[in-house]
């Protein structure tokens, strides 16, 4: 199963963004914004499990590496 990071990071538009870690992607942050959160079966359930962690936070997937969960 796949391992997901939220970037500690907003983008300009205010999301934080979930990342594939297992398949990487080339906008990945740099270590020190990664925030891990955990494995999960999809993309759907990771970026589920950091609204959950910061429910005040915008979280969005990465257009890249996790186009199915990516809204803005």
């Amino acid at each position: 199963m796949p391992s997901f990071i939220v970037n500690r990071n907003a983008q300009s538009n205010g999301d934080h963004e979930v990342h594939n870690t297992t398949t990487g992607c080339t906008y990945m942050p740099n270590l020190g914004n990664q925030i891990d959160i955990g494995i999960h079966n999809s993309c759907s359930e990771a970026v589920a499990k950091a609204k959950f962690n910061w429910p005040t936070n915008r979280i969005n997937g990465c257009y890249y590496c996790c186009n199915l969960c990516h809204t803005t």
